[in-house]
């Protein structure tokens, strides 16, 4: 049996997000520090919307094969800027965004290691 099909979609789909997770965290902590850099636009991380999409395909292998091809990618905020000096970062928005993206780093870093567990206990007692 080839280890390719031990991992599934579930696998698939967390480990595309914590790369996204980790992409999001340095993207939002170099916000933060250029919130005095005048003339500095955010940047923010789009992931979900693209994995939703790939997520909705009616036939499963269309839908593993899909999740395969999605990836995060950086967006540069250029709405109009908050302060005179044309910087638009909110310390308040990235300080929420760092929060959120640990809440949910974390959970899917305990999703796989719990389907990892499983995995290793169903290869430990097979061979008793």
């Amino acid at each position: 049996m080839k280890i390719e099909s031990l991992s599934g979609l579930t696998e698939n789909v967390l480990k595309k997000g914590l790369d996204a997770s980790a992409l999001r965290q340095r993207v939002t902590a170099q916000n933060v520090s250029n919130i005095n850099t005048p003339g500095f636009k955010r940047s923010s991380v789009s992931f979900e919307e693209n994995l939703n999409q790939a997520l909705k395909q009616k036939d499963s292998l269309d839908r593993r094969g899909s999740v395969g091809e999605v990836n995060a990618r950086v967006v540069k905020d250029q709405r109009t800027t908050m302060r005179s000096d044309q910087n638009n970062v909110d310390i308040d928005i990235e300080m929420l965004t760092l929060s959120s993206n640990q809440i949910k780093y974390n959970s899917m870093i305990q999703l796989l290691s719990d389907r990892y567990g499983m995995m290793r206990y169903v290869i430990n007692e097979g061979r008793r």
